[in-house]
């Protein structure tokens, strides 16, 4: 476990913890650093699970899985969180499926140029993110018109805005504590299976 506060381990925990460690849970049967940096006020760990799982795991979304992780990824490499970054690159990269490809991507987002790997929708999403993140104070209806007129629905709009606010809460914490993935297993489809 590695963060500038103290994170309560599984066998210290009272039973509120113990049930916010649980709900917490990774498929591979952990509880990932940005989780249990939470240990000490646990009603705040179940909201963020509960956020996360709302904004990136939902079945009711309509992005394209991959697609949802390229956002989380741009957005964390525009706050410079090296944490949800290997996380969530980690997992674009394997439902991307194409070495290649993802290849592309990634140095596309490290060096701030989605546009030489995205176009048209995608690379409007990922404009939006990126204004969203840098500069909040300035967004306007004509950026949600831009995502609309690329063709993104309202509610895929909503999932956009809703994805690129948590990495902005997620990074803020991550860096703010000095959380880092010492002891956590990067990438929710380590274990080849995804489940």
């Amino acid at each position: 476990m590695a963060a500038w506060i103290r994170m309560i381990p599984d066998d210290e925990a009272d039973d509120a913890l113990r049930a916010a460690l649980d709900l917490a849970r990774t498929p591979h049967g952990t509880v990932d650093n940005v989780m249990r940096v939470h240990s000490l006020r646990p009603s705040t760990m179940v909201g963020h699970v509960k956020l996360y799982r709302a904004c990136l795991h939902d079945d009711a979304n309509t992005i394209p899985m991959w697609f949802q992780e390229v956002i989380a990824s741009w957005v964390s490499v525009l706050n410079d969180c090296t944490y949800s970054h290997a996380n969530h690159w980690a997992n674009a990269r394997h439902l991307i499926g194409d070495d290649a490809r993802a290849d592309a991507v990634e140095a596309a987002l490290a060096a701030r140029r989605p546009e030489d790997a995205f176009a048209g929708a995608e690379l409007a999403a990922l404009a939006y993110a990126a204004k969203l993140t840098l500069t909040p104070g300035p967004m306007v209806r004509a950026d949600v018109e831009a995502l609309r007129e690329a063709g993104w629905s309202d509610g895929e709009i909503l999932e956009i805005n809703q994805i690129t606010g948590y990495f902005n809460y997620v990074n803020r914490l991550l860096n703010g504590l000095g959380v880092t993935t010492d002891g956590d297993v990067v990438g929710y489809y380590a274990s080849g299976d995804g489940a």
